[in-house]
């Protein structure tokens, strides 16, 4: 898999409907990815104080998040992509490594990336250094993915069934949720159930032909995060921090 990106995204909250009907429109520029539609786990880090998605959802010109991401359901020979996600005048610049999920069984993440001496295992040690995080927040959602098939560096995603629960203290990634830790901890969905969330990546401009197809349609591109979303509508009300967050 490829592990450094640059892109522009733009993010579209569609109805179920609209999504059949797009992906079969898009069907005749774009080819499938062979997975089909499969699962995506992704483990946010954050401060105890939410100090990092806080910041993001202020929309400054620059911000920069890390994750773990787990394609598909756990299994021994799954790998794991710890990736560092920044943003900087609309452009996304995604660096990523990878590892087998296993290890963090055994290890912290620190750890993991102090035994690598990669530019982009220096660049998450030096994130992790300037800010104390911690697991904080784990979102699965389903996806349907599309390829340009022109090479053109197009790709169109499809997610559905977006759910989220906070991490219990001391979690790593495998154990159930521990309901003595004092967080919720069942998956709550953040989108409505004729909803999906599709995303459009490129590395220039959006084909004309994917423009028009928009236009036609009525689809607008919108402002969403799943972190962002998941923390002013859910977690920043249980925890009683409304007054940090500056959007909806």
């Amino acid at each position: 898999m490829k592990n450094i990106f640059r892109r522009r995204e733009k993010k579209y909250l569609i109805t179920n409907e609209q999504g059949a009907a797009l992906q079969k429109i898009t069907s005749r520029y774009t080819v499938i990815d062979r997975q089909g539609e499969y699962l995506i786990r992704d483990l946010y880090y954050d401060t105890d104080n939410w100090d990092i998605i806080c910041k993001s959802i202020e929309k400054p010109s620059y911000k920069e998040k890390l994750r773990l991401r787990l394609y598909g359901e756990y299994n021994s020979e799954s790998q794991g992509f710890l990736e560092i996600k920044r943003k900087y005048d609309d452009i996304v610049y995604k660096r990523r490594i990878a590892f087998p999920i296993d290890e963090l069984k055994n290890r912290r993440v620190m750890e993991i990336v102090s035994a690598d001496d990669s530019q982009i295992s220096r660049e998450i040690r030096y994130f992790l250094r300037i800010n104390p995080v911690t697991e904080k927040i784990h979102i699965t959602y389903k996806r349907t993915a599309y390829e340009g098939n022109k090479n053109s560096g197009l790709r169109i995603t499809f997610d559905r069934d977006i759910a989220f629960h906070l991490c219990p203290l001391n979690n790593d990634f495998f154990n159930e949720y521990n309901p003595d830790s004092g967080y919720r901890i069942e998956n709550h969905k953040i989108l409505d159930p004729n909803q999906m969330l599709m995303e459009i990546k490129t590395e220039d401009a959006i084909p004309l032909w994917l423009t028009s197809i928009l236009s036609e349609n009525n689809i607008f591109p919108v402002s969403f995060s799943k972190f962002g979303v998941c923390y002013t509508g859910h977690i920043s009300k249980w925890q009683g921090l409304e007054g940090r967050k500056n959007v909806a």
